[in-house]
């Protein structure tokens, strides 16, 4: 069977009622979830995975599928509206999102978070058709060394989100590789940092600590503020329009946010959160205009959400072709496969064309559907920023409480949240970046993992990271991002 074949005989089976009703189903759920804060994807295919059992296998991962880059839609707005991320990947879109939001831009910023995320989708089922069989080659060729070194180039690249002098930058990168490690180490079960609580067994809760660093940090600063000034004035529908010079700025953020999360969702243990804050970061990187991120850069916007709905999309290639999980959500994804009798592998499109093609052309359609029910909701969800905050900042943190609770069910999170978001407010007040100790704290435990079982396989020879020729890339251009500060300062003082 061609690809045409193929999308042919997708289009039939996505285009059947049974299917189309439950992707609308997804879509609606999934932008729910992602508009509350801290629920995510995760809890919501949690709860839907036992419906599985009773319809058909392409109705069911067409739904799945559909609240998983659903949420991706959904945990913009609050992250642009109130500066509080729906889901962990969305964290990223505050950054720059809020701030266009103060600036009375709000509309435009949603706007652009739902066609860069439309967008990324879209040209990540194009990437998922063309390259699936390449991308699913290449993920074979990672190993535990590759992963380690792309990591720390990641954490080396992603430094230029922090602004102000690098020293901070740093610190707050290793601040969230030590948060990192709080917990039981995977390899001796030892306990680390943990301080005879049993809460932190696990370590700590990345909800809690995202939304602790952006939530409530920004209810805590901004309590008195907001009163002072008042709520904003009303919106008015062509300040939903973005500019002539927001669209120009928009094409080349979303072609290099769905390259790179398109790369990185294919990579088993990578996934949309990471492709996020490396896209903002490459974004900041190649700008002429540096400055003008964190202070309402619309390409801070187009690029993440282009990214980690890139990334949502390709995430199905090792699951699909390989039979191997990137994520948890993937692994309920695989699950509902099993369930259904099939078996993901190298032989699936051959054995399950139905389910193959039927859910790339789902992807397709549910995205069309999350692009008809979010584009005209902009206005409403603007309006939002109209409610008094004495009002609301209390749902808000009901909403926070509720989200972290919700994730492992314990008060202590609760608690905690509270302190990281004292802790964040004392952050942002001494201009550090809370993007930067999230970073280090999603690929400071990878980093490690990788690291010492490339360590375990090669015997101890540091030498394995020189010798395979892709982990050898990544440490060459690892080095040249060390450099280039260095050779652009040099630069500078002898020009004086």
């Amino acid at each position: 069977m061609t690809t045409l074949d193929g999308l042919a005989h997708g289009l039939t089976v996505a285009l059947a009622p049974s299917v189309l009703v439950y992707s609308l189903l997804g879509a609606l759920l999934g932008t729910l979830v992602g508009v509350l804060p801290g629920i995510g994807a995760m809890a919501a295919i949690t709860l839907l995975l036992p419906i599985t059992y009773y319809i058909s296998p392409e109705a069911a991962l067409a739904m799945l599928a559909a609240v998983y880059y659903g949420a991706q839609y959904g945990g913009s707005v609050a992250s642009i509206l109130l500066r509080l991320p729906g889901t962990p990947q969305s964290a990223v879109t505050t950054l720059d999102g809020y701030p266009l939001a103060q600036q009375g831009r709000a509309g435009v910023a949603l706007f652009t978070a739902m066609i860069s995320s439309f967008a990324g989708s879209m040209l990540g089922i194009v990437i998922l058709i063309a390259l699936a069989g390449w991308l699913a080659q290449l993920a074979t060729r990672f190993g535990a060394a590759e992963y380690a070194v792309m990591m720390i180039m990641g954490l080396v690249a992603a430094s230029t989100i922090g602004s102000g002098k690098i020293a901070k930058s740093l610190s707050m990168v290793v601040a969230g590789v030590i948060l990192g490690c709080v917990g039981t180490d995977v390899n001796s079960g030892v306990q680390r940092f943990t301080f005879g609580q049993v809460e932190l067994l696990d370590g700590v809760n990345l909800v809690a600590l995202a939304m602790g660093l952006f939530g409530l940090a920004e209810v805590i600063g901004n309590i008195r503020k907001a009163e002072v000034q008042g709520p904003p004035a009303g919106v008015a529908l062509r300040q939903l329009i973005p500019t002539r010079d927001d669209v120009r700025r928009l094409f080349a953020p979303i072609s290099r946010g769905t390259l790179l999360g398109g790369f990185f969702g294919a990579l088993p243990g990578t996934g949309s959160t990471i492709s996020s804050f490396l896209s903002y970061a490459l974004e900041r990187r190649v700008s002429r205009t540096p400055e003008r991120f964190g202070n309402g850069a619309i390409e801070g916007i187009a690029g993440p959400e282009s990214a980690n709905n890139s990334a949502s999309i390709t995430a199905f290639v090792p699951t699909l072709t390989l039979g191997i999980p990137g994520d948890p959500i993937m692994a309920l994804m695989l699950g509902a496969l099993v369930i259904h009798g099939i078996q993901p592998g190298p032989m699936m499109l051959e054995a399950n064309p139905d389910m193959f093609w039927g859910l790339v052309v789902s992807f397709g359609i549910g995205n069309l559907f999350l692009l008809l029910l979010n584009l005209p909701l902009i206005g409403i969800w603007v309006s939002m920023l109209r409610i008094p905050f004495r009002w609301l900042y209390p749902a808000i943190i009901i909403f926070v409480c509720l989200g972290v609770y919700s994730v492992r069910g314990s008060t202590f999170d609760i608690i905690m949240v509270a302190g990281i978001g004292v802790i964040g407010y004392a952050l942002a007040v001494a201009s550090f970046s809370p993007a930067l100790l999230l970073l280090g704290f999603v690929l400071g435990p990878l980093i490690e993992t990788n690291l010492r079982r490339a360590l375990l396989i090669s015997r101890g020879d540091a030498m394995t990271f020189l010798e395979r020729p892709i982990a050898c890339g990544f440490v060459i251009v690892t080095v040249l991002l060390l450099l280039f500060p260095l050779i652009k300062k040099l630069r500078s003082l002898q020009t004086r």
